[in-house]
């Protein structure tokens, strides 16, 4: 039976066997893991364990095209697909900025080649514009063969779509 507990300021998230279980303000699904147990205290600053002086290869943009405004403040994870047991482990959380860019993802040394995804809780963001959406949460999955390339992943949101695309 795997573990994870992921601590913050502003929420806690458990999951065990797959199971989610959350206080706070912000919601994560995430896969089992493999540990038995697994603690990973996160800053409001600094998820992603990066200085400012870190340059990540991988970065993202929301784009709320409903309304013309950047998808400021949306909580999103990275994950990476374990080829070998078959499921995601979580790299990373983080949320967007007041531009809806999130540039902190992950750093050169972490950024493998292998598939990953990236998951935007569009539901929450919907429902914090008082409103309400078609897809409580969106996975964009893409696979990683040259790692020393810089990868932008914009989302193009409304209510009830999305696009994304591989940016500069």
């Amino acid at each position: 039976m795997g573990l994870m507990l992921l601590i913050n300021s502003s929420y806690c998230l458990a999951t065990i066997s797959g199971r989610t279980i959350q206080s706070g303000s912000s919601s994560f699904h995430s896969e089992q893991t493999t540990s038995a147990l697994t603690t990973q205290s996160i800053s409001s600053q600094r998820r992603s364990g990066m200085t400012s002086k870190t340059f990540s290869p991988l970065t993202t943009h929301v784009l709320n095209t409903a309304d013309g405004v950047p998808g400021a403040h949306m909580a999103l994870s990275l994950h990476r697909l374990d080829p070998h047991m078959v499921l995601w482990n979580l790299l990373t959380i983080g949320t967007t900025d007041k531009d809806g860019r999130c540039s902190e993802l992950i750093t050169r040394e972490a950024f493998t080649a292998g598939m990953y995804k990236i998951r935007f809780e569009t539901g929450q963001y919907w429902e914090t514009l008082g409103q309400t959406c078609f897809y409580p949460y969106v996975e964009i999955v893409f696979t990683i063969i040259d790692q020393d390339q810089t990868f932008h992943l914009p989302l193009l949101l409304s209510r009830f779509s999305y696009s994304t695309y591989r940016g500069s």
